[in-house]
C-alpha cells in the first residue's frame, strides 16, 4: 500500500499516486507497454484476482513488471513527507528518502528499544572501564534483543530465487529498511542490514551471478524470515550457522525479491 497522501507537503504529481491504493507509490513498479505505474503490494495483489492492468485492462502479469524510470524514482524521493511518529508528538518534515533513517532515530518512535535497556547499556559501558570482567555484557546484551526480534518475525520460503533484486536501488533499500523499523529491528544493526540487501556486501559465495548460480542448490538450507509485509527475507547470521562463511554475513543478509515469497 501506498503513502497516505495527506501526509506530503503540496501537491503531489498525479504520476507518482497509485491508481489502485490512491496512495504515493511505494517500492514502485510498472507495466511496460502502457508504463502505468503502481506499488508493488498493490498490483501483486490485484494480479491474485485477474491479469490485466487496473487501468486500461490490458494483458499484464508480475513477470512483466519493471522498475520504473529512474527520472521517477527521483521525483518520489525529493517528496517531503511528515513523519510516521506524528500522531506521537514528532513534528519532522523530512524528504522520502530520508525517511527511513530518521524513523530509526526518531525519538517519538514507540518501538525503539525500551529505555531501561538503553540506560542498561549505558551503564555498562560506563563500569567496562573499571571491570574488565564485565566488558561482554553489553555485547550479550545486544545479541540477546538481535534475537527477540529475529524470533518474532515469520519463517519465510522463497519459491522463486530466480527473482533476486541482488542490486537494489536507493528508494527500494529506503522502502525496506522502513519495513525492517516497524517491526523492531534493533536500531544498532538496521544500516548494516540495509547495506547487505547489495551483492556489494555479500559473501563471497553471493557475490556475482555466477556464484549464485553455482551455490543455488544450497538456498534452500537457508533460515529465512519475511520481513513483514515486503517481498523480502532476512537471513541472519546467528540463524545460520551451519551455512559456511561464503553464504553468510554478519549480522546478516537482506534478499529482496520481485515475487517469490511466502510466510511458512
Amino acid at each position: 500500500m501506498g503513502y497516505d497522501v495527506t501526509r506530503f507537503q503540496g501537491d503531489v504529481d498525479e504520476d507518482l499516486i497509485c491508481p489502485i491504493c490512491s496512495g504515493v507509490l511505494e517500492e514502485p513498479v510498472q507495466a511496460p507497454h502502457c508504463e502505468h505505474a503502481f506499488c508493488n503490494a498493490c498490483i501483486t495483489q490485484w494480479f491474485s484476482q485477474q491479469q490485466t492492468c487496473p487501468v486500461d485492462r490490458s494483458v499484464v502479469t508480475v513477470a512483466h513488471l519493471r522498475p520504473v524510470p529512474r527520472i521517477m524514482r527521483n521525483m518520489l524521493s525529493k517528496l517531503q513527507i511528515a513523519c510516521d511518529n506524528a500522531v506521537f508528538g514528532c513534528s519532522a518534515i523530512v524528504r522520502l528518502d530520508n525517511l527511513m533513517s530518521h524513523l530509526s532515530d526518531c525519538e517519538h518512535n514507540p518501538k525503539r528499544p525500551k529505555r531501561d535497556i538503553q540506560l542498561l547499556k549505558a551503564y555498562m559501558r560506563a563500569i567496562r572501564s573499571v571491570n574488565p570482567n564485565l566488558q561482554n555484557l553489553e555485547e550479550t546484551i545486544e545479541y540477546n534483543e538481535i534475537l527477540e526480534w529475529v524470533n518474532s518475525l515469520q519463517p519465510a520460503r522463497v519459491t522463486r530465487w530466480g527473482g533476486m533484486i541482488s542490486t537494489p536501488d536507493a528508494v527500494l533499500q529506503a522502502v525496506i529498511k522502513r519495513s525492517l523499523v516497524e517491526s523492531g529491528c534493533p536500531a544498532s544493526i538496521v544500516n548494516e542490514l540495509i547495506e547487505n540487501a547489495h551483492e556489494r556486501s555479500w559473501p563471497q559465495g553471493l557475490a556475482t551471478l555466477e556464484t549464485r548460480q553455482m551455490n543455488r542448490r544450497y538456498y534452500e538450507n537457508y533460515v529465512a524470515k519475511r520481513i513483514p509485509g515486503k517481498q523480502a527475507v532476512v537471513v541472519m547470521a546467528c540463524e545460520n550457522q551451519h551455512m559456511g562463511d561464503d553464504m553468510v554475513q554478519e549480522p546478516g543478509l537482506v534478499m529482496i525479491f520481485a515475487h517469490g515469497v511466502e510466510e511458512i
